[in-house]
Order: structure tokens, then sequence, then C-alpha cells
């Protein structure tokens, strides 16, 4: 009787009620055995979602991005700008035939030369000036670098005349003043013509002795010019 009535409570208890050594058994769902929400608290550790991450940029395209050519700055613009403007002044300041050989060597176009001509008759300084910014603005339609190289080319030629010509500046006054000059001359010149030498230089020192004028003197660098320039 005892035993049948000790069935009997433990089939109303249920399964997640039976007693188990003095104990309960906790943790579990009695009709869907599965964790109950706190043990599946207590199971999961604390963690902070996982925020959204932007995908990584291309390393090509980053590579590329650097590379790629960038403006030039304003300041680098400008000082273009006054550079052309300085090239387009030198070209006013030429001569009339220099300037019309380099533009058929250059082949300016007709408006910019038609502007530099402008340009020379021009002697305000308003005026000139906003000549100046016309041309250099039209300079912007024109490869500089034969210009400039032609410019440098005659500025060479110009500093190489000059020292030829002090050169023989400096012969003709040794000559007058130092007695074995003439026997140095002949040996870096073979060339020369002592007699002729001779004779102009005692001109030229009665000349400068006398006041008189400087014919002899003169004709000395004359024949100095021609004796240089056959043995360059």
């Amino acid at each position: 009787m005892d035993s049948v009535s000790d069935g009997r409570r433990a089939a109303a208890v249920g399964p997640d009620r039976r007693e188990t050594g003095g104990s309960q058994a906790v943790g579990y769902d009695s009709k869907r055995l599965l964790p109950s929400p706190s043990a599946t608290a207590m199971a999961t550790p604390d963690h902070k979602p996982l925020r959204h991450q932007p995908p990584a940029a291309d390393t090509a395209d980053e590579a590329d991005a650097a590379d790629a050519p960038r403006p030039p700055s304003k300041t680098r613009r400008k000082a273009a700008m006054h550079a052309l403007q300085d090239l387009g002044e030198a070209l006013i300041e030429l001569s009339p035939r220099r300037f019309a050989d380099l533009a058929a060597e250059v082949d300016l176009p007709e408006r910019l030369v038609e502007a530099i001509g402008e340009a020379r008759t021009i002697t305000a300084w308003g005026g000139r000036k906003r000549a100046l910014q016309y041309v250099g603005k039209l300079m912007r339609n024109v490869d500089p670098e034969p210009i400039q190289r032609r410019l440098d080319a005659w500025a060479q030629g110009h500093h190489e005349s000059a020292a030829h010509q002090h050169a023989l500046e400096r012969w003709r006054e040794r000559l007058l003043a130092e007695p074995d000059a003439l026997d140095a001359l002949a040996i870096d010149h073979p060339t020369l013509d002592r007699p002729r030498f001779r004779a102009l230089i005692a001109k030229a020192r009665q000349e400068r002795e006398r006041g008189g004028p400087p014919h002899a003197y003169r004709e000395l660098f004359r024949e100095l010019k021609v004796l240089l320039a056959v043995e360059r």
C-alpha cells in the first residue's frame, strides 16, 4: 500500500522534479529538454557585438593614385606666367632684324609677332605694362625652349665677342708699353707681319706722345683683329 502511494506521488511530481539523492535537477525545461534561459546566460561568455568593418582599400588603386601627377600649385603657375612674360620682353628688346630671324626660325604665330611689333612702339609705362602682359599671355601658346636656346646662343656669342675685343685691346697696350711684346706675339702667332707691326707701333707711340689723332693706334687694333681672327 505504501509503495503504491510512493509511485503515484512520483508520477505527479513529473520528470524534472524527481528526487535524486535528496536534491532536485535544475536547468532544463521539462517539456522540451532544452537548457533554460538562466543556464544559457551562464554558459555564454560576455562579448560586445562586432561593428561593421569597411572593406579594405585596394592597394593597387592607392599606388596608382599616389603616382598620378598632381596639378602645379598656384605659386608655380604664377612663376611660369612671369617667366613667359620676361621671355616676351626679351623678344621686344631684340633688334628688328634679329627678331625677324628668330620669328622665322621658330615659326612664331602671326598674332604674337604683331603684338611684339606694337609693344615696341609704346613708351608710356602703363601702356607698355599692359602690352607686356598681353605678349606674355600669347606666349602661353608657343614652345619657349627654342626661343630661349636662340637667345642664349646670341648672348653667348656676345660674351665671346666682348672677351675677344678685350683681348685685342690688351695686346695693343702691351705692344705700346712693352719692348718685348712683339716677340711674344710673334711666338703665339707665327703669321704676324713684323715690319708692318713695328711701323704701326712706332707711329702709335708718336701719336700718343704728341697728342695727335690716333690713326696708327686704330690701325694697329685692326691689324691685331685680323691676325687673331686668322689664328682662332
